[in-house]
């Protein structure tokens, strides 16, 4: 007899496993709105504000390639793309024919 204890000898029975219960039923979200509307319950969410129409996207092949970034008012930028529209030209062939207009005038320098 070696005297010697197995540390292994633990691992040579399997243990004994057992399965996890299974979860409880989650109530369904539109059923717990509804318990909460019957009973007068407020919702603490925010009312969702309606999204501002998209306007249509201005798509032009015109060769132009050059930026130019300007502030204006809400204003001043409503009626340049209302102008674009009821002419059906591109943002910056507006701007040409606004500096053409000015040019003529005689008003720029």
């Amino acid at each position: 007899m070696s005297g010697r204890v197995d540390p292994f000898a633990i691992l040579k029975e399997p243990t004994a496993f057992t399965t996890k219960p299974k979860p409880e039923k989650r109530v369904e979200e539109n059923a717990i709105d509804d318990i909460a509307r019957q009973n007068n319950f407020p919702s603490r969410q925010a009312p969702k504000k309606n999204a501002p129409p998209k306007r249509a996207q201005r798509r032009y092949r015109t060769g132009r390639n050059q930026h130019l970034g300007i502030k204006a008012t809400e204003e001043t930028k409503a009626r340049f793309y209302k102008a674009t529209d009821a002419r059906s030209v591109p943002l910056g062939e507006l701007l040409r024919l606004a500096l053409d207009a000015l040019e003529r005038t005689g008003v720029s320098s």
